[in-house]
């Protein structure tokens, strides 16, 4: 039987298999400031898939995780239906983005207090937790644990919060060892039917990342990284409004972002992406 097309997302399709399981295509499209791009990164989603793969299977022991199989186009993923959490569940290692300038104005991320002196990028004491409203268009919105723990219950939102530092602080280290930076990322939690938590979406990508190349690390500003930080800093050259239809990219700045993708992915599992894309399963091993 076909499967029945259910949801577009800015970058994925989603498709119901069955009852029981959902397919999960990563498209090549690219968003930057909350509006996707009319220019394409070749090769974009099957970096998404294959590293969620490959991070799905490293962090397993921490967490169980929806994924069921990658398809052979290496950006289909097969995964189990869950019942997703309310909230986006980020971890800051790092201060950066609207953790850094929620610091410059208050002092604070999302409620919580940090050291004064801090510069752009600078390591934090210990990563935190911040959770974020999940938006059906636009941004994101920052909460605080108080706010989080109402739309998913005190108990619930512990164990995210525990589980969620936990991979963050797992995969940092195996990342750092591999040359990256993870200076925050985002998770999304669900429940299975007896109610257990499951990590969906997708884990540790350019798109839900920041990550920064360790031997270029200076704090004190920006740092150049692997993820779409590239294409933004182009759009901010235009002087675009920010808002749809965004701009096309040129093929230097295509070129650049696709090379950005594909060595996070090489540098991260170890795998060619060429042998990914001739054998996505190289990933699960």
């Amino acid at each position: 039987m076909p499967e029945t097309h259910i949801a577009s997302g800015k970058i994925r399709e989603i498709y119901e298999i069955d009852d029981e399981r959902l397919l999960l295509v990563a498209s090549d499209r690219i968003s930057t400031f909350d509006v996707v791009l009319p220019t394409e990164i070749p090769d974009k989603g099957r970096v998404l898939t294959g590293l969620s793969g490959y991070w799905f299977t490293v962090l397993g022991p921490i967490v169980p995780n929806h994924m069921l199989a990658i398809r052979d186009d290496g950006r289909s993923m097969e995964c189990r239906r869950l019942e997703m959490l309310p909230i986006e569940c980020v971890v800051r290692g790092y201060l950066a983005g609207s953790g850094w300038k929620g610091y410059r104005a208050t002092g604070e991320v999302c409620g919580i207090r940090l050291p004064a002196g801090l510069r752009e990028s600078d390591r934090l004491p210990e990563p935190i937790f911040t959770p974020a409203t999940k938006a059906q268009s636009g941004h994101d919105e920052n909460i605080d644990a108080e706010q989080a723990a109402e739309l998913v219950g005190q108990d619930r939102f512990r164990e995210v919060e525990r589980i969620a530092l936990g991979l963050y602080e797992h995969a940092a280290k195996y990342a750092r060892e591999r040359g990256i930076i993870i200076a925050d990322t985002k998770f999304e939690f669900g429940l299975d039917d007896e109610g257990h938590l499951v990590l969906g979406d997708e884990a540790l990508t350019p798109d839900s990342s920041r990550f920064w190349p360790a031997d270029e690390y200076a704090p004190g500003g920006a740092q150049p990284s692997f993820d779409k930080q590239f294409v933004r800093d182009y759009c901010e050259t235009l002087g675009w409004d920010k808002t749809a239809p965004g701009p096309e990219l040129p093929d230097d700045v295509v070129a650049g972002t696709r090379a950005r993708y594909v060595e996070a992915f090489e540098r991260v599992t170890g795998i060619g992406f060429s042998e990914y894309v001739a054998n996505p399963n190289v990933v699960l091993r």
